[in-house]
């Protein structure tokens, strides 16, 4: 097993290695009182993982209840959050007591922004089952529901009392699933660490995963650090969401998380490349890594309807939206640019 520690507004640490579900209660119990663990999971993940989560938290003196909600980024809503909100409140659940997100990114993401506002805020902990939601999404205390307008609109920073990342839950994902999640761990590598880059593009799909996730959640660890709410260096881990928040929108949730990241990094090198801001070599790495990793680089979406999803993207500062561009494998430059020049960039992609 291998131990991160964050240390954000509240200091907590990331556990990741196999086996560790049976060991979950004895986790909770370590950094939360003994009351009511209120499990938030999917009609995925349950199935899988449900019983033997219920049964550490009950071995270790917890009484559990638990909430299911239809699996996929159509359910990060408000109707399922003012329902999780509802079913606590039905059971009594009170600040002494802690939710536990059992899940993927969306799980995750919806458990967390229930947390920061149920009770004015309660303790959570992550227990990510994927790996998008193990890399990055569990990670940092970003918590948020979608509108209709775009990802994430609604949402709170708010930290987790643990992660725990049993990598055996990984050896259940779908192989489509399990590619999203590469998506994220090619983009610390183009972002901070030539090193890791290098190391996947050896290794492909066969990497090793205990010490990839610990080493993507050290370079989260460092960045959260450094800025935990997001006004600088944090926003460069947004390369590719701009252009693959849109590419999600347009295709209504249809395309996964993951891919539309995969399709945004692949857009922004290519108009980099083009720029002259970053050499072709480094492009046709990021091209080849991600189409190794049987990532889509391409979209059917236009520029201009990339272009309106853009705008009411919410890392967008009044005129302007901040673009993470690669200038060579290891290092990106945040970029502010005015909304009237970001779709020449997005053509500049496709």
């Amino acid at each position: 097993m291998k131990t991160v520690k964050v240390c954000a507004s509240k200091a907590y640490e990331v556990k990741i290695g196999a086996s560790l579900l049976n060991d979950l209660g004895a986790e909770v119990a370590a950094v939360t009182k003994i009351g009511t663990a209120a499990i938030i999971s999917d009609s995925n993940v349950w199935p899988l993982y449900g019983e033997v989560v219920k049964k550490s938290l009950k071995n270790a003196g917890f009484s559990v209840i638990s909430y299911v909600f239809p699996a996929g980024e159509s359910s990060k809503n408000a109707e399922t959050y003012l329902s999780v909100l509802n079913f606590l409140a039905e059971n009594h659940v009170n600040r002494a007591d802690c939710l536990i997100a059992l899940g993927g990114g969306v799980v995750g993401d919806l458990t967390g922004f229930v947390a920061a506002t149920y009770l004015r805020g309660i303790s959570y902990i992550q227990v990510p089952t994927t790996l998008l939601a193990a890399v990055d999404s569990s990670v940092g205390g970003k918590t948020a529901i979608d509108l209709d307008c775009g990802k994430n609109l609604v949402g709170a920073f708010y930290q987790p009392k643990l992660v725990l990342c049993d990598t055996d839950t990984l050896n259940t994902l779908p192989r489509d699933i399990f590619r999203d999640g590469c998506a994220e761990i090619i983009k610390y590598g183009i972002l901070y660490d030539e090193a890791l880059f290098a190391q996947l593009e050896a290794s492909g799909l066969a990497f090793d995963r205990e010490a990839v996730i610990a080493r993507c959640v050290e370079l989260k660890r460092d960045v959260v650090a450094e800025d935990e709410f997001d006004t600088g260096s944090r926003m460069k881990l947004n390369l590719g969401h701009t252009i693959g928040h849109g590419v999600e929108a347009s295709s209504h949730f249809t395309v996964s998380h993951g891919k539309a990241v995969a399709i945004g990094t692949a857009m922004i090198s290519r108009a980099a490349a083009k720029y002259g801001i970053c050499a072709q070599q480094t492009c046709d790495r990021v091209l080849d890594i991600l189409t190794r990793f049987e990532l889509p680089i391409s979209t059917n979406c236009n520029a201009q309807t990339l272009f309106d999803t853009a705008l009411s993207d919410k890392k967008r500062s009044g005129g302007i939206v901040n673009l993470i561009v690669p200038e060579k494998i290891g290092s990106c430059s945040i970029r502010p640019t005015p909304v009237d020049e970001v779709k020449a960039w997005i053509e500049a992609g496709l």
